[in-house]
């Protein structure tokens, strides 16, 4: 399996993030998967304007040209992209939020009907799979928790994907790999 970590940590010097992730990566490394790791307080990202240029005058491009020129074709290039970010007033970072607005232009403008609900159709053939690691900060319950998760099953499903796991960093990174893993197992085109 390919695994893409887009790691929306905005602290620099978060130790024990920083040591989770690595431990996360090494065990998906350890059981034969390959795996790319992008931190986002490390790229240029501007944030979406809705100026859906990327739909109408240049289909399938953003207008702006920073960091998520790297990041389409990984996102494209892998079985799953993993969202890893601390929760903070109960979701996700700020730069976890500003790149994943800005992956409108991997998807079409126009809709379809998938299971009765209207979605973004396809722009490219590939499946847009997605894994979630995040980090309860104190205040945060299982709750948010569960926001998070729904939020991302229901952007996977716009990619045409699934959200294919969601673990905390409660759970030991040996253990989120072995789930990630185990979840990657089932069909991938289910």
């Amino acid at each position: 399996m390919d695994y893409l970590i887009v790691d929306g940590n905005p602290d620099p010097n978060a130790k024990i993030w920083e040591n989770y992730l690595t431990r996360f990566e090494r065990g998906l490394a350890a059981a034969g998967s390959r795996v790319t790791r992008f931190t986002l307080r490390d790229l240029d990202v501007k944030p979406c304007t809705g100026c859906f240029k990327c739909w109408h005058t240049t289909p399938g491009r953003c207008r702006f040209r920073d960091d998520m020129e790297k990041l389409y074709p990984a996102v494209l290039g892998t079985d799953v992209t993993v969202w890893a970010s601390p929760l903070i007033l109960g979701y996700v970072s700020s730069l976890t939020k500003l790149a994943q607005d800005r992956i409108i232009p991997l998807l079409h403008p126009f809709f379809a009907i998938v299971k009765g609900e209207c979605h973004h159709r396809r722009r490219y053939p590939k499946r847009i799979h997605m894994g979630l690691v995040v980090e309860k900060k104190p205040g945060d319950g299982d709750e948010d928790v569960e926001v998070v998760r729904h939020m991302h099953e229901r952007f996977a499903l716009n990619g045409h994907g699934r959200l294919r796991f969601a673990v905390t960093t409660d759970t030991p990174a040996a253990r989120a790999a072995e789930q990630a893993e185990e979840a990657m197992h089932e069909t991938i085109t289910a």
